[in-house]
């Protein structure tokens, strides 16, 4: 594809600053980034790569912003971020070969339902609560396959992520913040690898917007950890709602498509 103008690319700089902001707290910010990149003329696929490439800064950067005030052990969860990335690759790997239209189906519907749970419970604070599922069985089933799904589609992945650290591990929502956090860098770093290997990464771009996650990922971080469940929960329900309404308002949707054959 030919060189992106100056301009266009501090645009996509400048939305990746703010994805990185809205992604350390709540997830989502692939809703920015990506758009921004079709927008800017970048064919799909590539669109897909580059993504992974710029989301592994913004989501390292928050992840070592969270360690360092101690609201996540990053040595402690290697083994957990290792089953997130290879979740990843065998979904990234399924990417390439079939279609995915049943998730754009079923996404918009889970989003909403993710909204609703974290609008409508009063307790989810600062304080972890009852673990429903042990951490073992947590890191083995739940994590790699919402490593899987980042592979294979991804909008979403980080309230996905915040859902099952809340509802089955037990977490408090700052904790379960920073824990997603790592746990996308994983999930990024193996759909990365595969998208690589494909020759599916337009490295300028990514940098570029790598540098903007960056930035915008160690703003965020601090101001989750200084305004706690406060920001997180009502930013959360308005990430899930607002990538729901953008999936659905995408012409292509599936189910717009259906509505209109009637």
């Amino acid at each position: 594809m030919p060189d992106l103008a100056l301009q266009v690319l501090l645009l996509l700089f400048l939305a990746a600053m703010l994805a990185g902001f809205i992604d350390a707290i709540a997830g989502g910010g692939g809703m920015i980034t990506i758009p921004a990149m079709l927008l800017a003329g970048i064919p799909p696929l590539q669109v897909l790569g580059t993504n992974k490439l710029q989301s592994l800064f913004g989501s390292g950067s928050a992840s070592w912003a969270y360690a360092r005030h101690g609201h996540v052990d990053l040595k402690g969860q290697l083994p957990m971020v290792l089953t997130a990335a290879l979740g990843a690759i065998g979904g990234a790997l399924l990417a390439t070969v079939i279609p995915v239209d049943w998730l754009k189906w079923a996404l918009p519907f889970l989003l909403v339902g993710i909204a609703v749970y974290f609008g409508l419970k009063p307790d989810i604070g600062h304080v972890d609560r009852h673990q429903r599922m042990r951490p073992k069985v947590f890191a083995l089933t739940f994590v790699p396959a919402i490593g899987f799904y980042d592979g294979v589609f991804g909008p979403g992945t980080g309230s996905f992520l915040m859902l099952g650290f809340v509802a089955l591990a037990g977490f408090g929502i700052l904790k379960a913040t920073a824990h997603t956090k790592f746990l996308n860098f994983g999930s990024n770093v193996g759909a990365f690898a595969v998208f690589l290997v494909h020759g599916a990464v337009l490295w300028k771009v990514g940098l570029l917007m790598g540098a903007g996650q960056f930035l915008g990922a160690q703003f965020g971080s601090r101001f989750a950890m200084k305004q706690g469940a406060r920001i997180i929960k009502p930013l959360l329900v308005t990430v899930s709602i607002a990538l729901a309404i953008r999936l659905l308002a995408d012409p292509q949707h599936p189910l717009r498509v259906w509505v209109a054959s009637f």
